[in-house]
């Protein structure tokens, strides 16, 4: 390989002129479009305290550690450049169609008091299942949190090895797998030789998970994205800038260079066009980035007022999101590791998966760059802002339920909802060794936003009825849909995703379900994780039934009151 080719050159020009296109109308269209004044309300439900701080806290929900780790390696393991085309597709027909449905949904709910999917698809549809199939917009995020947290405090702990050099001298991969290994707790080592380290950075990573949860919307997530977005954004761009310009590290190693990580990336394989599996992987990472089938979006929509915007704000967020993904995540991570370690080493690298690439490759070259440290906190810094903007985003679904459904104060609210996150955390860092972690992520963070996806999509088009859904999301819409995403809401997005999903369940999840290339060691506990998920569906279930029983009690009481 020799640097980009033309059509490798037309797939980037195109990629990034698309999102930053995107990007630059959407936010000059916030920022000196029509006014929309954001007031916090005294009582009642809260509000976002600003457009612009709404849209960063949707924007850093999304933004998560898969923009920077898991997307280069999926482009770059199916097809480089052609890899966007499903990609964009999947983008244009299933991201931001959904991300319009559940900021419609969120806002609607949140202007008859639901802030979570339970009360939502209980308006869209009025009868018992709904609110029941509302649970997963609750279950899917906590159950993902669980182990998210943890994955988020090695990032922190990550930087800090970084600025004090702690794995510096260490300047191979297999070093680095030990480190990273001794690290997680899985092994002890001349590296670590206990739990000590680890923890100590997952309980600092819950604590300030706590803080801005605890501190609440306006005060405590929109502070976290007002200031943490916008560094976040600064470190990418150093990142990729310092990368872009690093040429060929060795000149004694021509094929060694930064123009042959980029033409890994964007050059075009069209052979892999007719996979069906290509197509799969790119609209699974549209899903995976924007967060959808999750009930995240939903929830943060519901403190929106009732007749503000929610199509541009839709748009806005989305198109953030993939300048984080396609602009800085295409750009960092697979192209330096070819600079440094070769094609044929960092192919294998990415088919080890992205934490292979982030905490094993990467550090390796940090100690080989002038300033090494400061890059290297850099980056770890910028996943753990990624991080922490999406795990308190994930959190608050469900301290809303309990604010929302049971009139909780939201200080009870969040110490209760933490102390059943840490306790199930602790089971994920105890049994990480085993899979425990890899099993949760796939029925919750793969299988079953999909599956929660396909039912919003179905009840909200053919349930709900695609007319109404309309108006209601053009209610004080800055931003006028196209005529044609009514044929794509109604009929196209709903097939993707039953054929996505059907095809996924053929592929993947029976043979995930049945433990095919499992460890029989391990399957005690993987039906451990399975029971974990299990058992908070159904305690979901149990208290959403309870609180409907609850209204139902109230309601009845103050129509015989009115009789009396």
């Amino acid at each position: 390989m020799h640097g980009l080719t033309g059509t490798g050159w037309f797939f980037l020009i195109f990629g990034w002129g698309f999102i930053l296109t995107l990007t630059i109308y959407c936010f000059y269209r916030v920022l000196f479009g029509k006014k929309q004044h954001v007031v916090v309300e005294a009582g009642g439900r809260e509000q976002w305290g600003s457009r612009i701080g709404l849209i960063l806290a949707v924007a850093g929900n999304a933004i998560g550690l898969g923009n920077f780790l898991r997307f280069p390696v999926k482009a770059a393991a199916n097809g480089g450049g052609a890899f966007m085309i499903p990609y964009f597709v999947a983008f244009l027909l299933l991201g931001i169609p959904m991300m319009w449905v559940e900021w419609t949904i969120g806002r609607m709910g949140g202007a008859h008091g639901h802030g979570t999917t339970p009360g939502m698809l209980d308006l869209l549809w009025k009868k018992a299942p709904s609110k029941y199939l509302g649970a997963l917009g609750i279950v899917i995020p906590f159950i993902i949190v669980v182990y998210y947290n943890f994955i988020e405090s090695w990032c922190l702990g990550y930087s800090w090895f970084s600025v004090t050099g702690k794995y510096f001298g260490h300047a191979n991969r297999e070093a680095m797998g030990q480190f990273l290994r001794g690290f997680q707790g899985i092994e002890s080592n001349a590296f670590f030789s206990g739990l000590g380290p680890v923890l100590i950075f997952w309980f600092i990573t819950i604590g300030l998970n706590f803080y801005f949860l605890y501190k609440g919307i306006s005060k405590g997530i929109e502070v976290l994205a007002k200031y943490g977005m916008p560094l976040l954004f600064i470190f990418g761009i150093v990142l990729a800038v310092r990368v872009l310009t690093l040429g060929t590290p060795d000149p004694a190693q021509p094929e060694l260079s930064i123009a042959n990580g980029m033409g890994y990336i964007w050059n075009p394989d069209f052979s892999r066009l007719g996979s069906a599996s290509v197509w799969l992987v790119a609209a699974g990472q549209i899903f995976f980035t924007l967060s959808l089938g999750q009930g995240i979006i939903n929830t943060y929509a519901s403190y929106v007022r009732e007749n503000q915007d929610i199509t541009l704000n839709g748009i806005t967020t989305a198109s953030t999101n993939e300048f984080a993904e396609v602009v800085l995540g295409g750009t960092i991570a697979i192209p330096v590791a070819v600079a440094f370690f070769g094609l044929t080493e960092t192919q294998t690298i990415a088919q080890g998966g992205a934490f292979n690439l982030g905490f094993q490759a990467l550090p390796v070259i940090f100690q080989k760059i002038p300033l090494g440290q400061i890059f290297g906190g850099m980056w770890f810094f910028l996943l753990f802002i990624a991080g922490i903007t999406s795990s308190v985003a994930m959190t608050q679904p469900a301290i809303a339920f309990l604010e929302d459904e049971f009139k909780w104060k939201r200080q009870k609210a969040v110490i209760v909802v933490f102390s059943v996150l840490v306790t199930l955390s602790a089971m994920v860092i105890a049994f990480f060794r085993f899979g425990f972690l890899d099993e949760l992520d796939f029925w919750a963070g793969t299988f079953g936003l999909v599956v929660f996806a396909a039912i919003e999509i179905i009840l909200f088009s053919w349930v709900f009825g695609l007319k109404k859904g309309w108006q209601e999301m053009h209610k004080g819409a800055d931003l006028k849909v196209p005529g044609v995403f009514k044929f794509i809401l109604t009929y196209v997005t709903p097939v993707y995703l039953l054929v996505m999903l059907a095809i996924w369940t053929y592929q993947d999840a029976v043979k995930e379900f049945l433990m095919t290339g499992k460890d029989a060691a391990n399957r005690p506990y993987l039906w451990g994780a399975r029971i974990m998920i299990a058992l908070v569906v159904l305690v979901m279930c149990l208290l959403i039934r309870g609180a409907w029983r609850k209204k139902k009690a109230a309601a009845v009481e103050g129509a015989e009151a009115k009789t009396v």
